[in-house]
């Protein structure tokens, strides 16, 4: 199932057109996101997917083309929806099933005034029951500071 899930996400990323450039200015499901960082892809796709539990995603993803003829994924910022997603503790055991991580992997950290967990350019906390906001950020490409400003930039409303 999760390999036929990066498979079809693949696919959507894949064909789906560039957005405008003024994307981020653009609401995602009830999400502002005030900060993307200079030099991220000018390929912006938008795309909505239920990877299991009954959690719905709403996802926005920054990419480039890379000199291969292929692309890399820069920026990712995923709003998760469910009734499941009720405390951080199980917000953290749905993101390990699903990126099939071991839950102690991600370290406790603040994102503005809420408690999240972070690693690997990877940061999610949750915003109100039912209610979780993930980001990814290409580490190789922008520091952690990037990741932070991104996640805090990110405004419900």
């Amino acid at each position: 199932m999760r390999t036929t899930l990066r498979i079809l996400v693949a696919l959507v990323l894949a064909l789906a057109p560039a957005g405008p450039s003024t994307a981020a200015e653009e609401p995602l499901d009830g999400f502002t996101i005030e900060h993307v960082p200079r030099g991220a892809g000018p390929s912006v796709s938008e795309f909505a997917y239920e990877p299991d539990d009954g959690v719905r995603c709403a996802s926005r993803v920054w990419e480039r083309a890379t000199g291969d003829g292929g692309h890399s994924v820069d920026l990712t910022v995923v709003v998760l929806r469910g009734a499941s997603l009720t405390t951080l503790g199980r917000l953290r055991s749905f993101m390990a099933r699903h990126h099939e991580r071991a839950p102690g992997s991600w370290s406790e950290v603040m994102v503005g005034a809420r408690p999240g967990l972070r690693a690997d350019g990877h940061v999610f906390w949750l915003v109100e029951p039912g209610v979780a906001v993930s980001v990814t950020i290409d580490t190789g490409r922008f520091g952690p500071g990037e990741l932070t400003a991104v996640a805090e930039g990110v405004r419900h409303g």
